[in-house]
């Protein structure tokens, strides 16, 4: 297993700010398992308008967080090195509990399913080791 700083993902993966939601990779085997943190910060823009008084992070982006994940152990296999991972489907999204400034997302994704130019990752995103949402993803690898 390995893990990746900020500058080594952002070798990886094209998200930048404001669209890029991993502070650190903690593990990882390529082809296999990722396991990422985000760390969910007042200053985050969506906080201005989600909502406000009560700010929650919105669940679109908690699965945007761990689709940024799941692409890496992807992109980290040799034949997709340089290309980019696009999410191509969606399934089986369940939110459980919100997440609010202060939290530390623990974004945990296997990959299932590989074809060619594609791949099925199972992720699940934790809040102090409870489960706050869960997809299943489908990749498609490209240039």
């Amino acid at each position: 297993m390995t893990t990746m700083n900020i500058q080594e993902i952002q070798e990886l993966i094209p998200n930048r700010y404001p669209i890029y939601f991993i502070d650190k990779v903690t593990e990882m085997i390529p082809g296999e398992h990722v396991t990422a943190i985000k760390n969910v910060t007042i200053n985050e823009e969506f906080f201005q308008g989600h909502f406000p008084g009560e700010p929650v992070m919105p669940g679109v982006l908690i699965v945007e967080s761990l689709a940024q994940a799941g692409s890496i152990p992807l992109l980290k296999m040799d034949q997709f090195k340089g290309q980019t991972a696009y999410l191509g489907g969606l399934n089986k999204v369940k939110f459980r509990k919100k997440v609010v400034p202060g939290d530390v997302l623990e974004l945990k994704v296997d990959i299932v399913k590989l074809k060619e130019y594609a791949g099925i990752g199972k992720g699940v995103a934790y809040v102090d080791g409870k489960k706050v949402c869960e997809v299943e993803m489908t990749f498609i690898i490209g240039r």
